[in-house]
């Protein structure tokens, strides 16, 4: 029984480190594409000071923190470009694939599912 224990809880423990390595990644993608984006358009830390402080956005573009859907929605207009286009590249830039390709993927997989909102119930 203690070898069962002791197998389930390294499981545990090694999906969970797992997860937050998974989860890191995903943060510091997004930092190296939000950072282009920022820099592409020649905009400084500061010039988001209307939405979040510019320690935020260091802590975002050095992978600390992840933006909510809300404050995404907010930070993509000031990079001139839609919230989908930074998601989109953040997994492409993690999974090593091209935005063309990922995008690929979803138009295949909503051929196939369809959307959500034309599906009854």
């Amino acid at each position: 029984m203690n070898s069962i224990l002791c197998s389930d809880m390294l499981f545990k423990t090694a999906s969970s480190f797992l997860l937050r390595i998974e989860q890191m990644e995903l943060k510091k993608a997004f930092g190296k594409v939000f950072r282009w984006y920022r820099t592409r358009n020649a905009l400084s830390q500061e010039d988001f000071s209307d939405i979040s402080g510019r320690t935020y956005i260091s802590t975002l573009e050095r992978g600390i923190h992840s933006p909510t859907i809300e404050r995404l929605e907010a930070l993509a207009p000031l990079l001139n470009i839609h919230p989908i286009t930074l998601l989109v590249c953040t997994y492409a830039q993690k999974d090593g694939v091209s935005p063309e390709a990922l995008l690929q993927r979803v138009r295949e997989e909503i051929d196939i599912m369809g959307p959500p909102w034309t599906t009854p119930g």
